[in-house]
């Protein structure tokens, strides 16, 4: 006869234990409490979930403006090889030259090509041995979509996507023409782009290596050219002549102020000791244009419209620093009205050949703001 107290006990035997209170359930509820205070907290300590939102389709279409070399992408329009003159001298001769020929502040983007090269498709002068000196754009483009492309998204250097869509088939055409891909009297549009790049003069000019495309594949590392009697020592057959060091003014003076990069102070003699045995000079930091009289922000309207793109304040750039044009033209009984009709005219010849181009879009008040800016002294 089992005993009624094991019975009552054991489980096993059929009998049900009597209930027990948990040593858990003060420990669970306070869990509970801490889960319900804890959650909002959480919430209001991730503000980043209230940044952002979904990208409208206007804005997505006007992010949306590659041109592929099949052309998609390519919006519908057409300019003229005179239209594109127009706009040229207007806007891109300044960096590029009249003719693209330009080497003063961008390298050359035409010249290097020939007939034969837009026969076969590929451009002689960058074959091995060629010993032509410099390597132009029309050279190495072997897509016309390319060009279209980044004349549409990034020209001009001072107001990039301010060409309208006829203006850079126009200014295409001008510059397929310069390098005889197109006639002066043609008009480049959608439908005749396509026929265009059956005349690139490099358009066969790419190489596919598809190794390099597969991840099982071999690198391109085997080199024919030369494998013996190579040199031990490395030597400079490229420098940059002292008489254009500084031909366009302390690059110093022109880079950032944060970051690695430092520009070299072309104002001295190149080092003769190996680059970074002693501390680059600080660079030249160059103060803010204050605010002109009459309310209108010098600072911001040099900076919008690209002015400080091409003039320092007191360095040259491109063109002249602000400083130096006051001292030519100081003394002038109608300076201030002088200054302001070149802003917005443009021109060139008094500091150089390189033209300076109009500046239209300005208000008459604007121009005068920064021609009084000037006549003050620029600082």
């Amino acid at each position: 006869m089992s005993h009624p107290r094991r019975a009552a006990r054991d489980p096993l035997k059929g009998a049900t234990p009597a209930a027990r209170p948990s040593r858990f359930r003060g420990v669970s509820g306070l869990f509970a409490l801490l889960a319900f205070v804890t959650v909002p907290a959480l919430a209001q300590a991730q503000p980043w979930h209230e940044l952002g939102r979904e990208a409208t389709p206007a804005e997505i279409k006007a992010w949306d403006i590659d041109v592929r070399p099949d052309f998609k992408g390519l919006p519908k329009g057409a300019g003229s090889v005179s239209l594109g003159e127009q706009v040229w001298e207007a806007k891109c001769a300044s960096c590029h030259g009249v003719f693209g020929e330009s080497n003063e502040v961008f390298t050359p983007l035409v010249g290097g090509t020939t007939k034969a090269d837009i026969e076969r498709g590929r451009v002689k002068n960058l074959e091995l041995g060629s010993v032509f000196p410099q390597r132009t754009t029309m050279m190495k483009a072997s897509t016309v979509s390319t060009l279209w492309d980044y004349i549409n998204r990034a020209m001009p250097w001072n107001a990039p996507k301010s060409l309208k869509t006829d203006e850079v088939y126009g200014v295409l055409a001008y510059m397929l023409s310069l390098a005889d891909v197109v006639p002066a009297d043609y008009t480049l549009s959608d439908e005749n782009i396509a026929d265009v790049q059956k005349r690139l003069p490099n358009r066969n000019g790419l190489v596919f290596y598809e190794p390099l495309w597969k991840v099982s594949g071999k690198g391109d590392v085997k080199n024919v050219a030369c494998m013996k009697d190579c040199p031990t020592e490395a030597k400079v057959r490229s420098a940059l002549p002292d008489f254009a060091r500084d031909a366009h003014g302390n690059i110093q003076e022109q880079n950032r102020v944060v970051g690695p990069v430092r520009g070299a102070d072309t104002t001295k003699p190149a080092p003769t000791a190996p680059v970074g045995s002693a501390p680059p000079p600080a660079p030249v930091v160059v103060a803010a244009a204050p605010a002109a009289s009459g309310g209108v922000d010098v600072k911001a309207l040099l900076s919008s419209n690209g002015c400080t793109a091409c003039h320092g304040v007191s360095n040259k750039i491109v063109g002249p620093g602000f400083t130096d044009i006051l001292a030519k033209h100081k003394g002038k009984a109608d300076l201030e009205a002088y200054l302001a009709a070149k802003i917005k005219a443009g021109g060139s010849g008094v500091f150089g050949a390189v033209p300076m181009p109009p500046q239209p879009q300005l208000k008459d008040a604007e121009a005068q703001a920064i021609a009084r800016w000037i006549a003050a002294g620029p600082r």
